[in-house]
């Protein structure tokens, strides 16, 4: 069943008193998609790029005119069919943060959406940051998935979260218990579904999970490959100011030199495949193509067909 406008806006036959959306669906060949804005999330703008001359983040931020002090971060979950499988990949924040009324939107748009969360068939992890697993923490969506769904993740995620190292990190103050207390409570919840991968697992036909490393050491990213269609979900390998500047660190960027050389490897090839990627962090709803010259790119934003 395709991701349709219509049943895309109600909810047994009521809309929801939103006003946008914050959902966009899209077709690679017989996959459906939909990308779900679990809303945004206000941080340090420093965090963008720890590594930054002040200087050059400050233009960066004026170009886009956006303020020196906070950079709302997109975040960007999806739901994907294939076959008789229905995936959600990541999960947004869940109620982690109840002074950031902004985020933690995902359960809300997936009944919006039309979606039955026990309609899910796999969930499949990214990397355990509190904002990809958080949804999973809280009762809007705990308590709907069904008991049995498995939950796919690169191995090397789990073993790096049993006794995590920030010390290349740059947080801000307090996101480093916030990001322990996330991950091992989702650990304890799950581990009975967890189902770890070294490299890559074809979760559904066409849906291809596959390790990076880098922003985690079990960071991964998602391929779809449909009738010669294709869709990259990047998770966190890149961010807004990735594409002119791939060699900033970002704040939670466990390994920056890794990070650094895994996006500059994934947009080379994302540019020179000419094929469409979305990613948690660019901004809603975040589908765009690649054009590369020598390690500096540019993100051509999708056309909305609708």
């Amino acid at each position: 069943m395709m991701f349709s406008v219509d049943s895309a806006s109600h909810v047994d036959g009521h809309r929801s008193n939103e006003l946008v959306p914050s959902r966009y669906a899209l077709q690679i060949g017989e996959i459906d998609v939909l990308v779900v804005s679990d809303g945004v999330f206000p941080l340090p703008a420093t965090t963008l790029a720890t590594n930054a001359d002040p200087v050059a983040l400050t233009a960066w931020l004026d170009d886009r005119l956006q303020s020196h002090e906070v950079y709302k971060w997109p975040l960007n979950v999806f739901v994907v069919r294939s076959g008789d499988r229905t995936i959600l990949i990541d999960a947004g924040v869940g109620a982690e943060f109840p002074d950031a009324p902004q985020v933690g939107r995902l359960a809300m748009r997936l009944d919006a959406a039309g979606i039955d969360p026990a309609s899910v068939t796999d969930v499949v992890m990214t990397h355990l940051h509190v904002d990809h697993v958080g949804g999973l923490l809280a009762e809007g969506l705990m308590s709907r998935l069904g008991p049995d769904v498995p939950i796919h993740l690169a191995a090397a995620e789990i073993e790096f979260w049993a006794s995590p190292d920030f010390s290349r990190n740059a947080f801000p103050p307090g996101m480093p218990d916030v990001l322990r207390s996330a991950a091992k409570r989702f650990v304890d919840k799950y581990r009975n579904r967890l189902r770890p991968f070294e490299s890559e697992y074809e979760v559904a036909p066409g849906v291809v999970v596959r390790r990076t490393g880098g922003h985690t050491p079990g960071h991964s990213v998602v391929q779809l490959a449909s009738g010669g269609a294709r869709l990259a979900i990047l998770g966190d390998a890149v961010f807004p100011d990735h594409f002119e500047r791939p060699d900033w660190y970002n704040a939670f960027d466990h390994d920056p030199e890794e990070a650094v050389r895994v996006r500059i490897r994934l947009l080379r090839e994302l540019a020179a495949t000419g094929e469409p990627l979305v990613a948690t962090h660019l901004p809603f709803p975040s589908i765009g193509r690649v054009v590369a010259s020598g390690d500096v790119f540019r993100c051509v934003p999708g056309n909305w067909e609708y």
